[in-house]
């Protein structure tokens, strides 16, 4: 094929001069002052995305507000279970549990640093992106073009570049550190535990990191637009169990011990994370207000608590027979 074949076709479909396929676009291979030579249609490479005249170009923008606060939330997943198997494991100990949290933050934080400066500009925290235009950038290997529906042709390439493979470089990191820095602590602290508890929160991990890991492959797209929601959600939940397993029913209650509110100021913290993440940003003078909403369940859930006492529901029932 000629300058005018299909996407990287044999000659004889030459159907069309533009690239088939809504993701398959032409590289540059040469520019003398404003003229511009191309390639055959195919992959652009990586760092590259379609224009809307299916010409590969360079991703050159920066990372929006609400891109960060994806990555954040991607970011925050491991360090969250990570705190919730160590606190699990510890049971009563949680005195010891304490370094073992401080740790889970030190991995997290430096996996994420050093994923920022791996990323490309190198040695830089900034990241050249590009935009998310709709949910199918994410799953462009879903729309490889079968011109004459025998040869297919691949033009799967990063869209998202760099959101969708960012996450799992710092997965890998986590998980690097991991391995280096908690077992040497918990064979020095966990003494008092016995020998097959010391390491399950370790073992956790080993679980939990391939299961975000697929997580991030098959759902990425959908995560990008959903996490705010699921973060309002599961923060409500988890807030609304951990304050009945931990039998909080007053003000008394919380204040008896530092853990309860360390927990419900961290739940409280994620409420207004994702209320922010909700608002992406744009208008934040109409959307701030709203933080004010944050300590409502919590509020609602003490204000409430000791009408909806399963044992006394049961009682009255039982007066009433």
């Amino acid at each position: 094929g000629g300058d005018n074949a299909g996407c990287a076709l044999p000659a004889a479909v030459d159907i069309q001069p533009a690239c088939l396929g809504l993701y398959c676009g032409r590289t540059v291979l040469s520019v003398n002052g404003s003229v511009e030579t191309y390639g055959e249609g195919g992959v652009c490479p990586r760092g590259q995305r379609t224009d809307d005249n299916k010409i590969c170009r360079e991703c050159m923008g920066s990372r929006g507000g609400y891109d960060w606060l994806y990555l954040g939330f991607m970011a925050m997943l491991p360090l969250v279970l990570h705190w919730f198997f160590i606190e699990w494991y510890s049971g009563k100990k949680s005195s010891r549990a304490l370094l073992q949290h401080v740790t889970a933050l030190f991995e997290c934080s430096v996996a994420a640093i050093v994923t920022l400066l791996v990323s490309d500009p190198v040695g830089s925290v900034h990241i050249r992106s590009c935009k998310v235009k709709k949910l199918s950038d994410w799953y462009t290997m879903l729309y490889n073009p079968s011109p004459d529906y025998i040869t297919t042709v691949h033009c799967t390439h990063e869209a998202v570049y760099p959101l969708y493979t960012i996450v799992f470089i710092y997965y890998a990191f986590c998980l690097v550190l991991m391995m280096l820095l908690r077992p040497l602590l918990v064979k020095k602290i966990a003494c008092g535990l016995g020998k097959s508890d010391r390491f399950k929160s370790v073992y956790a991990a080993l679980y939990f990191f391939p299961i975000l890991t697929v997580l991030q492959a098959v759902g990425g797209g959908l995560l990008y637009y959903a996490f705010p929601y699921i973060i309002l959600v599961l923060s409500l939940v988890t807030l609304a169990v951990y304050m009945s397993a931990s039998e909080v029913e007053s003000f008394k209650d919380l204040l008896v011990r530092k853990k309860r509110l360390v927990v419900l100021f961290s739940h409280w913290l994620l409420h207004a994370y994702g209320i922010i993440s909700i608002s992406k940003l744009d208008k934040l003078e109409q959307d701030l207000p709203l933080l004010a909403l944050v300590p409502a369940p919590a509020l609602f859930y003490l204000l409430t608590a000791k009408y909806t006492e399963p044992s006394r529901i049961l009682s009255e029932g039982g007066n009433g027979h």
